[in-house]
């Protein structure tokens, strides 16, 4: 018996809401689905050292001045890294669910762009410290309703936003070009 046919009768005796939760979730266990990729980064000196990447990446890293570092050209930070690698998932998320809802995403790369702010958040002397998350989604030839609608699939696919969720707030506005 499928699972889905085992939890289907659960369904029908739990209160809608709680059903319509279910039922959008998906079932992918991540303690023992299929590795498609693996990425591998060594950090050497914390917030004040480099960073090498499987792939090539070579960064140094510094401590922003926000946060009461020398901050500095060249140099990266954690928050910055996660705004970059949020934002790419993202957009790779939008991708791939676009077709499946009939939204013809632009070909052109400059016509898809997501901004995304990674705000450390909390208090540091008493080293209680989070993060929240500002995306700003702009798409040309996409109008806001589609958009907004694509966002909210989007949110569920997405690993960094699936991740994230419950942890960090995540605050997302469209903009249609």
């Amino acid at each position: 018996m499928s699972l889905s046919r085992a939890i289907r009768p659960l369904l029908r005796q739990a209160p809608p809401s709680a059903a319509a939760v279910f039922a959008s979730r998906r079932l992918l266990n991540t303690d023992n689905a299929p590795v498609l990729y693996s990425a591998h980064a060594r950090t050497i000196g914390a917030r004040n050292g480099h960073v090498e990447g499987s792939e090539g990446l070579q960064m140094d890293l510094g401590m922003p001045k926000g946060l009461g570092g020398a901050g500095g050209p060249g140099r990266t930070n954690p928050e910055e890294l996660f705004a970059a690698g949020y934002g790419a998932c993202f957009q790779s998320a939008m991708n791939l669910v676009a077709p499946k809802m009939g939204v013809k995403m632009p070909s052109a790369a400059e016509d898809s762009v997501i901004e995304t702010t990674v705000h450390m958040v909390g208090d540091l002397k008493k080293v209680d410290l989070g993060i929240r998350v500002d995306m700003l989604v702009k798409v040309k030839g996409v109008d806001k309703a589609a958009l907004e609608k694509l966002v909210e699939k989007t949110k569920e696919t997405c690993p960094y936003s699936r991740a994230t969720q419950g942890n960090v707030t995540t605050n997302i506005k469209v903009e249609s070009l």
